[in-house]
């Protein structure tokens, strides 16, 4: 690519400024002359780099800067003005291949061909030609090997044979006289004549997942039922909202339903509403509420047990219908208007113009090329001596594993776990709302991001594979690896002697994936892990997208939420996400260490009288807590102190035993609402900031994609992992909360803000280090007082020039790419926008009909 350079216009001392006296146009002429050559010179001689002529040195003299080692260039060379390639550098995994890997699509093949072999004796039928009362394959994944067999592949990679590799099944057999769920173990894989198949229960702690909890792999039974039952009161509904519900591509209603749909796996049922089919149709319910029950594999059975319609309350279909007739129904007349806007909810530009927004914002460039190593195959990031394996499943998407530092393991396993949002307000839907959104598969939900817009332009992306029952679907942009400035500087102190004047410039590696769980993003930058020069590890959730909106009545609704339009609010809720960090501080023998900090008034005999001898000032107390039974833990009141996980037998130089430090950054809630029954034992996990328990293979997560149906016998119960064991130097897990009170205002719409509604955490080394080691960067800066009095300050940048300047390659020009949706094989299959529709907003946003 040929590019057409400018000439150079330098900001000269005033002795070469642009002086227009005719008695010095020969200096002018020299000038250009002298421009031309060094153009000529620059050109047929690519190793010449215009910059290193005009330098602060030549221009300024020899005081500008001293003190430099000059024996090894700071940066990689830049080759006449442009800049080093963007592409990243192959990362050097500690060992050859990540054994939290996603399965391949050739590996889901040959096991789902494996297990309709009929000697499995399964009867499994194909998703396509499926009915609810089929045995259909859910999903297929890799199940994480055994914490000690990875470990010591990974301590001795050369010598030791990774962990055989299993798979997690899931079959959702509605072709049983008794409908249930099961997972199952499968491997070891590659299949081979050793492997083989059982029930995973272990994990469980009830041993049968209930067919009612089943998730949507069928998407014909539902939107054929909903045709069925509202027939009778279509011309009614017409009528009262202004609205067409034939089963067309042209209908302006659409249904939305409640969670959970049952208590304890016994019944499936919920409450289903109506919005206006339009973009943000979150946003725009009518008021019209239906319980329906959908229990069992035969849709002929299902049906409307009760309606509601504006806080009128009609036992079934056919008092509705009569009051409806007779003129007894008090009407929303306002729901009826030719001229309502519905425009609102779109996320089109609206408003002024704003002063020089017809400009592109500044961006990140990385002058001398990425600093960061991708080891693409086996999906390993390493930077500024921090390395980490990243793994992928279905329920909840990107995971961290044996994250290092200095060579150094801190972290096994760092893996989100789940995602609560609990609604309150005065109508069926909102006040009967819990959901728990790994049941929809928060990986499964990643979808490409936007270039440009959700990561910087210089960001490397990684694909994603799920299975699903429709199929494989690959997300090109799943994950996105950037560095970035922080924009102030790590550590800095102005000072007068030498040697305490100076900065460590902040840059951060930011790993994020974003996930749309029908209305809500979480989002524009959802899920962040952020990496320190210092050692720290940030964690950062934020969420955007549409709230999920309610009828909006001044009578009524009142306390309950914000008005956002005329006849629209949105509905007070909580959000609350949890996160496994399974730490190995110094190995796997780790304790939970205790520190506050409290008022004391003390006397001192040898204060001065003038203030008298007491004293009232704060101590610390520390104290390590032994039993799993009082570790579920709370931030300290006034953040007066907190928690940490230490080995008590690694000391550093001074004595002090090596740990990792547990802060709440921004929003650090748990949930407000304890004791709802659709809440009651699915989500314990939520009431806490952090709770730490000892790690077992048996306990891998703190809830299961089938917990949000059985919050009153949840297939995993948080609460029974603490059963009074010791955890004194054990191999301890700690359940991190992340999370924020919504309580929603004009300014959600249409969309929620990812500035607001953020929330994260901050791991940080605990007398981990002698002392800071951030002081080793050499993007770092010491200035040295004057040598006398009014001269100017020299300084040594380590020769890493922050002024270091080149031509960068151009970035990208925009493009989106749909998720791809593949068959079995990994062949192209083709998916209808309706179908995609259907499979990304599952019962949020249902149109009636096939």
């Amino acid at each position: 690519m040929s590019h057409t350079y400018k000439p150079v216009d330098l900001d000269l001392p005033n002795s070469l400024g642009r002086r227009r006296y005719a008695t010095k146009e020969y200096l002018l002429l020299g000038l250009s002359l002298l421009l031309n050559l060094l153009f000529l010179l620059a050109t047929f001689r690519r190793s010449i780099d215009l910059r290193a002529v005009f330098t602060q040195k030549t221009l300024f003299g020899d005081d500008w800067h001293h003190g430099l080692d000059h024996s090894t260039p700071a940066v990689d060379k830049v080759d006449a003005g442009r800049c080093v390639s963007s592409g990243y550098r192959q990362a050097s995994p500690p060992a050859p291949v990540n054994v939290w890997a996603s399965l391949t699509i050739p590996e889901t093949a040959e096991i789902d061909a494996w297990l309709r072999a009929p000697e499995r004796n399964l009867n499994l039928t194909r998703f396509k030609n499926s009915a609810i009362s089929d045995n259909v394959i859910f999903l297929i994944e890799t199940y994480y090997p055994l914490k000690r067999d990875a470990l010591a592949y990974l301590e001795d990679p050369d010598h030791v044979s990774r962990p055989d590799r299993y798979a997690r099944v899931t079959i959702q057999h509605g072709g049983l006289k008794d409908p249930t769920i099961k997972d199952y173990l499968v491997g070891p894989i590659p299949i081979n004549p050793y492997t083989t198949i059982r029930p995973l229960t272990e994990i469980y702690h009830r041993k049968e997942i209930p067919f009612n909890v089943y998730s949507m792999s069928n998407f014909t039974d539902l939107p054929l039922f909903m045709a069925r039952a509202v027939t009778p009161m279509v011309p009614a509904m017409e009528d009262l909202f202004r609205a067409r519900i034939r089963g067309l591509e042209n209908d302006t209603l659409v249904a939305g339903m409640s969670g959970p749909f049952s208590f304890d796996g016994s019944f499936r049922r919920l409450w289903m509403t109506w919005r206006r089919n339009t973009a943000g149709s979150y946003l725009l319910p009518v008021g019209f509420y239906q319980y329906i029950d959908i229990s069992g594999t035969d849709p002929s059975r299902w049906k409307i047990l009760k309606l509601m319609y504006h806080d009128q309350v009609f036992p079934t279909m056919e008092s509705f219908i009569e009051a409806y007739n007779n003129g007894t129904l008090v009407r929303h007349p306002e729901q009826k208007g030719p001229d309502i806007d519905f425009s609102w909810t779109q996320r089109k530009r609206v408003g002024q113009d704003r002063d020089l927004d017809h400009l592109p914002g500044p961006r990140s460039v990385s002058f001398s090329g990425l600093r960061y190593k991708v080891d693409r195959e086996q999906q390993y990031v390493s930077w500024m001596g921090w390395g980490m394996y990243l793994g992928f499943d279905r329920d909840m998407g990107l995971n961290l594993w044996d994250i290092r530092f200095r060579g150094q393991r801190i972290i096994y396993q760092l893996h989100p776990q789940e995602a609560l949002a609990q609604y309150g307000g005065n109508d069926p839907v909102q006040t009967s709302t819990a959901w728990l959104d790994r049941y929809f598969g928060m990986g499964a939900m990643v979808r490409d991001m936007i270039p440009h817009y959700d990561c910087p332009q210089e960001s490397v992306y990684l694909p994603a594979t799920t299975f699903t029952s429709q199929g494989n679907l690959k997300v090109r942009r799943a994950v996105c690896i950037f560095e970035q400035d922080t924009g102030k500087p790590l550590s800095r102190h102005t000072g007068f002697l030498e040697g305490e004047f100076g900065a460590v410039k902040s840059y951060t590696l930011t790993i994020r994936t974003i996930t749309t769980i029908g209305n809500y993003d979480y989002c524009e930058k959802p899920f962040d892990y952020s990496f320190y020069l210092d050692g720290t590890i940030e964690v950062r959730l934020s969420a955007s997208g549409y709230i999920q909106g309610g009828y909006y009545d001044s009578e009524t609704q009142e306390g309950y939420g914000g008005r956002i339009r005329q006849a629209s609010m949105g509905n007070l809720h909580d959000h609350v996400i949890n996160y496994k960090v399974d730490f190995d501080i110094g190995g796997t023998a780790n304790s939970l260490l205790k520190t506050t900090t409290k008022q004391e008034e003390v006397t001192h005999p040898w204060l001065d009288d003038d203030w008298g001898q007491q004293v009232i000032q704060q101590k610390i107390t520390k104290e390590y807590i032994a039993n799993e039974d009082e570790a579920l833990l709370k931030y300290p009141q006034n953040f007066q102190g907190g928690y940490a996980i230490v080995n008590q037998d690694v000391k550093n130089t001074w004595g002090l035993p090596k740990g990792y430090a547990i802060h709440p950054g921004y929003s650090p809630v748990h949930n407000t609402v304890v004791g709802s029954k659709r809440l009651l034992h699915n989500a314990n996990w939520a009431r806490y900031n952090l709770a730490v328990s000892l790690r077992k293979d048996t306990e891998p997560s703190s809830s299961s994609m089938w917990n949000l149906h059985l919050p009153g016998a949840p297939i995993v119960d948080f609460h029974k992992f603490f059963d009074g064991e010791n955890i004194t130097q054990q191999d301890l897990v700690a359940w991190i909360n992340l999370g924020m009170h919504h309580l929603p205002q004009a300014e959600d719409s249409p969309n929620t803000k990812t500035n607001l509604a953020t929330s994260s955490f901050l791991l940080t080394p605990l007398n981990y280090f002698d002392s800071d080691v951030s002081m080793e960067m050499k993007n770092a800066i010491l200035l040295h007082p004057p040598k006398a009095a009014g001269g100017p300050y020299t300084f040594d940048d380590n020769r890493v020039k922050q002024d270091l300047t080149c031509l960068p390659d151009a970035p990208s020009p925009f493009e989106y790419t749909p998720t791809q949706w593949l068959g079995l094989a990994g062949e192209p299959d083709v998916i209808s926008a309706e179908d995609a529709r259907r499979v990304s907003e599952m019962y949020l946003r249902v149109k009636i009909g096939v």
